[in-house]
């Protein structure tokens, strides 16, 4: 069901899973280096809850956030294909936000990798359990009993009992231990591995699926913000006169401004409260507010852009080193450098950030930490929402209930619950439910930027035409800025975003990131530091074949060496391998040579010589443990107009659990790599 019902999802914990149901409460608990994939939550103890009704539905409690990746269906299929549930008997529900879950972080690429295991043992648990109730009903040993699409079959006899029979039974059975229960081998899957269509389709195509924009409570008012025009500026003082002539608007809120680090703090200005989203729009158009601008009113994105580059043309601090890649250079028979920058770009979801908060006042007042918030919204972490709404109130999290809706979008940019805090803020004040709705003028102006980066590369061949050796220099604000002020050096994971880390067999290569200030709000997007390293990389891959007079394809694999698995020993084990240990996720280069070599088939890379106004390009990366190579046709015209009439993909992501959503994932990558590369350039 995907329309958030309120007024019954606020009991659902509670009342969901009634008398006589099955409710299984599965321990995931992950391997260490799991663990240490999410440092700002130190204690992992989830409980995921799989429930079966008297009538044999099975309830899927979903705690992880949907925006378009498909992770709201796809854990699930998981679950059920090893609990042999009828996908026409389930019924998912999307969880609140509460540490029992583990982590409820809808980023950086890791539910599956995190939670796959867990639920086939969740469903295969609960299998186990329904096929020992059976047995026992017909006194046959339990090995002959065996689930088939939502019922147990006794395979000697062919008798069947469904799983609405058995709940009772199943319920008072203990939980079988890890060592007792078996999984499904690949070819029983019925689910995993198949293309089937996303929970939410049809909600979605009839309008009737709830986005964060749809959320709405009795007695609520709208709010519209205006913001400082400058990162970390201030309100000195305001005119609201005219702002309150406008019909249906009812007040004006200053809120304060952020306090550093600005975390997921407000921004703070004055909020414009009204009767509807017009209203309030309307008057806050007419406020007249005069700002303190603050440290960063001198920021010029040009000007800035030009210190990272200088800052690349010097030596930096070293962060890895092979080899003499100096000596290498002065030695070589050909070198070639190049400069490449990235701007600021914005996460510029489908959906504008929005979000419903309705504060409830303790016995002070408010004031106290005995008050409590419910908050409704498009976030990619509710748990976050629970931690930042609870800072700004001074309550507890525990006090902050956050019902997650669907996410029009979000690539990271949902992840960052300011606009919820704002709300909640606001309810406090107002005293009433309140909607704060974010314009999609606002949403570029006040976003958490990706950083803005610059990246120096120089390269040298020997008499072969063969890369002998690699300086890559980059220097960006980094993230870390986000939650420690005035931060200036790339963090560990920044760097292990294809700068430290190229797939490359080469002797000779140095790494070095410099610093910079940070003057904006960041935070991650898509890929985070592999879009500026991985994008100068590839770009100067290309260049080097092209002085070497080779084929780029051919460079590449013949650069990239025989497949092997890296172990980063020189960097005495700080290789972050994005919080998996290398034993357990390797970084194979045979995978990327391979996604490498089929890219360029499936492109007819071969057949498709460059030639007036037409080329194609090939590049490569290993991001998130996985291997993907892109071939992208490109024409010009007479005019300079660009078109891509075609994009070939070759990914290597492990096992595929929905070929239909990673499909998508691509498909929307090519349109959104597209896009901030020819458009998405975000100016100060």
């Amino acid at each position: 069901m995907s329309r958030i019902d309120i007024s019954t999802r606020r009991g659902f914990l509670e009342g969901a899973f009634g008398a006589g149901a099955l409710v299984l409460a599965t321990r995931i608990l992950p391997e260490p280096a799991q663990a240490a994939a999410l440092a700002d939550k130190a204690v992992w103890s989830p409980s995921v809850y799989l429930g079966l009704e008297a009538d044999g539905t099975v309830i899927l409690v979903v705690h992880r956030s949907e925006m378009g990746t498909g992770i709201r269906s796809v854990l699930p299929s998981v679950l059920a294909d090893e609990l042999e549930a009828d996908l026409a008997k389930v019924r998912i529900e999307q969880a609140l936000g509460d540490k029992k879950y583990g982590s409820q972080n809808t980023d950086g690429s890791c539910s599956i990798r995190d939670f796959y295991d867990a639920f086939r043992q969740a469903g295969a648990t609960a299998r186990l359990m329904l096929e020992r109730a059976a047995a026992a009903q017909w006194h046959v040993p339990a090995a002959e009993c065996k689930a088939r699409l939502h019922a147990v079959v006794h395979t000697p006899s062919g008798r069947s009992l469904a799983y609405s029979s058995l709940v009772q039974a199943a319920s008072a059975l203990p939980v079988p231990g890890k060592d007792e229960i078996r999984l499904k081998s690949p070819s029983e899957f019925r689910y995993i591995g198949k293309e089937l269509p996303i929970w939410d389709q049809q909600a979605i195509v009839a309008g009737s699926a709830s986005f964060g924009q749809d959320a709405r409570v009795p007695g609520m008012v709208y709010a519209s913000i205006e913001r400082s025009p400058v990162f970390g500026g201030t309100v000195k003082s305001f005119n609201d006169a005219e702002t309150l002539k406008v019909k249906g608007v009812r007040q004006t809120v200053q809120l304060d401004h952020f306090k550093p680090p600005h975390l997921f703090q407000a921004l703070g200005g004055v909020a414009v409260i009204a009767d509807n989203t017009w209203s309030a729009m309307q008057g806050r158009k007419r406020l007249q507010v005069q700002w303190e601008p603050g440290p960063n009113a001198a920021f010029d994105s040009a000007e800035f852009k030009a210190s990272l580059q200088q800052t690349v043309r010097k030596p930096q601090k070293v962060v890895r080193n092979i080899g003499n890649v100096d000596q290498a250079l002065a030695s070589a028979a050909k070198t070639h450098e190049a400069d490449y920058y990235c701007p600021l770009l914005a996460h510029a979801s489908m959906e504008p950030p929005a979000a419903v908060a309705e504060f409830h006042a303790g016995k002070d007042g408010g004031q106290g930490k005995d008050g409590k918030v419910t908050v409704w919204a498009p976030v990619q972490d509710p748990q976050s929402v629970q931690d930042s709404v609870g800072a700004a109130l001074g309550i507890p999290p525990a006090n902050v209930t956050c019902h997650v809706t669907l996410l029009g979008g979000g690539f990271g940019r949902k992840s960052k619950p300011d606009f919820a805090v704002e709300a909640a803020l606001l309810s406090r004040k107002t005293g009433k439910p309140v909607k704060v709705v974010w314009s999609r003028e606002e949403d570029l102006r006040f976003d958490y930027y990706h950083t803005t980066g610059a990246c120096y590369l120089k390269g040298a061949l020997d008499a072969k035409g063969n890369l002998a050796a690699l300086l890559h220099r980059s220097a960006f604000p980094t993230i870390g800025s986000t939650f420690e002020a005035g931060a200036e050096s790339a963090m560990d994971i920044e760097l292990g975003m294809n700068l430290i880390d190229p797939p490359l067999d080469i002797p000779h290569f140095r790494a070095e990131n410099g610093p910079a200030r940070n003057h904006v709000r960041i935070g991650w997007l898509r890929s985070v530091a592999n879009v500026y390293h991985g994008f100068a990389l590839s770009s100067f891959m290309d260049e080097m074949a092209h002085l070497a007079g080779r084929d780029p394809v051919e460079f590449l694999l013949s650069t990239l060496g025989p497949g092997r698995k890296l172990d980063f020993a020189d960097l005495g084990g700080k290789y972050w391998n994005y919080n998996r240990t290398l034993a357990d996720f390797p970084y194979d280069t045979a995978r990327i040579r391979r996604v490498v070599e089929l890219a360029a088939e499936k492109s007819g890379w071969a057949n498709k010589k460059p030639s007036k106004g037409r080329a194609l390009g090939i590049a490569a990366l290993h991001t998130f443990l996985t291997s993907v190579a892109a071939v992208v046709e490109v024409e010009v015209d007479a005019s300079g107009n660009v078109t891509i009439p075609r994009v070939d993909y070759a990914v290597d992501c492990g096992a595929v659990i929905n070929p239909d959503r990673v499909r998508a994932q691509f498909e929307g990558a090519a349109v959104f790599g597209t896009s901030i590369a020819m458009l998405g350039e975000i100016t100060a």
